[in-house]
């Protein structure tokens, strides 16, 4: 057990450096290959292709930005796996969902690094992140959709759209509860909470992977913390 003292207010390292800039490369280009998608599949909305320029670039874009997307979530999959197996401790996460929903987790659930909620959406969007990625292959005009019948690329655009619906989804959930739980976009710009944060939001993360080594998660700080509760 680490003898080092800390406070409430002392900042503890959440996310590295290699997280932060993977998920901010994430964030850029799945709006890039959001925009394009959805003007592909709803006539309605071509006007996004405006951004871009015209409807030819966002179509020869749109599969690059989309392997960008993939590659910079699979390095933060692997940097976060681990975190988010489920556990049978999860189940109080689970049962007290009313109280979450309220504002109220801390009172209900134990949680690591990561809650079952974060856990089962993290595993959502690794399927439909590999599903995306082998279906746009498939469905790729230029280079590999002639290998392929036209029942397999009726198929390959059915997964690739359901894919589609299921990422954005997910992605709305994932920025609602950034938003929701305050301290979290701050986490990711900079990489730091506050003890007070991790005891609050993930008391397990922080009793039994940060406090016994806290000296290797401490940044040292003069700024003043404004802390969110």
């Amino acid at each position: 057990m680490s003898k080092i003292e800390f406070t409430n207010d002392t900042k503890i390292k959440r996310h590295g450096y290699l997280a932060r800039v993977s998920h901010w490369f994430l964030v850029i280009s799945f709006f890039m290959t959001m925009f394009t998608g959805v003007a592909f599949f709803f006539p309605d909305f071509s006007w996004l292709h405006e951004i871009l320029g015209t409807p030819q670039l966002a179509r020869a874009i749109h599969p690059f930005t989309g392997i960008i997307m993939f590659i910079a979530f699979i390095i933060l999959a692997f940097i976060y796996a681990s975190h988010n197996i489920p556990e049978w401790n999860d189940i109080r996460w689970l049962k007290g969902i009313v109280e979450v929903l309220k504002g109220n987790e801390h009172d209900v659930a134990y949680n690591g690094k990561y809650n079952l909620g974060q856990k089962m959406l993290f595993w959502t969007l690794n399927l439909a992140m590999i599903t995306l990625l082998a279906t746009g292959i498939i469905m790729w005009r230029r280079y590999f959709s002639g290998y392929f019948s036209i029942t397999t690329l009726r198929i390959a655009i059915l997964l690739h759209s359901a894919s589609a619906f299921a990422l954005f989804t997910g992605i709305l959930v994932h920025m609602y509860m950034a938003f929701w739980v305050k301290g979290s976009i701050r986490s990711m710009v900079e990489g730091w909470v506050t003890v007070r944060w991790a005891k609050k939001h993930h008391p397990k993360w922080f009793n039994h992977e940060i406090k016994p080594h806290i000296e290797d998660y401490i940044i040292e700080d003069k700024k003043p913390v404004k802390e969110y509760h």
